[in-house]
């Protein structure tokens, strides 16, 4: 079977409605789905509700479905690099389920496993563990927290075959895999795309029974959250220049 599909529009056609749950990859900009992002936005699907790490930041990847008031909810461990993340909760306009980033990792790969729940001590006390089950384990208390799994998954890989087998690259290995276990549909924007048999089996971190389509989308836009600079020693560099 082909997985590959000509664009994102057309991997995402008829998948998308209002009101369903999306799970997108990626830890602040590294390793986003943008472009399939991108078509989420065109699609102009609403009240979604949007599981991520984040929002991306202002006008850039999930933060582009902030603007066009396309999500309803974000379930999300931060939200400090988006204003509009942090306007639209305060004003209440965006209903947001805060998690500890662990923990919305577990959730995720409990979901993707089949595990309904589990217990962890994290949170607790706090205002994370209001109206959850607490049991105690060897005199220690835990709160329950449920698996995730969503409609469908958007996930960036740097390299995928055409039977969806992807291998992510450093960092961009982040909420990506364990999501591409946890949803009905997956879909991979991948920026190599190769044939079956040409990735090693040894390299492929999340294997293709896992994946239903992907698109290729060569050179994605490498963008920089915060850009960190020193400043120069003048007499430093003039020295350096002989």
């Amino acid at each position: 079977m082909d997985k590959v599909r000509a664009s994102a529009v057309e991997a995402l056609a008829d998948l998308l409605h209002d009101g369903m749950t999306i799970m997108a990859g990626g830890f602040g900009l590294c390793g986003i789905p943008e472009a399939l992002i991108d078509a989420v936005r065109q699609s102009g699907a609403r009240d979604l509700t949007v599981i991520s790490n984040n929002a991306g930041v202002d006008g850039i990847g999930l933060g582009t479905l902030l603007e066009t008031r396309q999500i309803r909810k974000m379930i999300s461990s931060y939200v400090g690099e988006n204003k509009l993340f942090a306007q639209q909760f305060l004003s209440g306009e965006l209903e947001l389920e805060f998690n500890p980033q662990g923990t919305l990792a577990e959730r995720i790969r409990a979901g993707g496993a089949g595990i309904p729940a589990f217990f962890t001590k994290t949170g607790y006390g706090t205002l994370i563990a209001e109206g959850k089950p607490v049991q105690v384990f060897d005199g220690e208390n835990y709160i329950m927290e449920r698996g995730l799994f969503a409609d469908i998954a958007l996930v960036h890989a740097y390299k995928g075959d055409d039977e969806g087998n992807l291998v992510y690259r450093k960092t961009a290995r982040n909420f990506n895999p364990v999501m591409a276990t946890a949803a009905k549909v997956t879909i991979a924007e991948v920026e190599h795309l190769a044939t079956a048999g040409e990735i090693d089996p040894d390299h492929i971190h999340t294997p293709g029974i896992f994946v239903s389509r992907l698109v290729h989308v060569p050179a994605p836009v490498q963008h920089i959250e915060q850009r960190t600079t020193r400043k120069r020693n003048a007499a430093a560099a003039l020295e350096g220049a002989h």
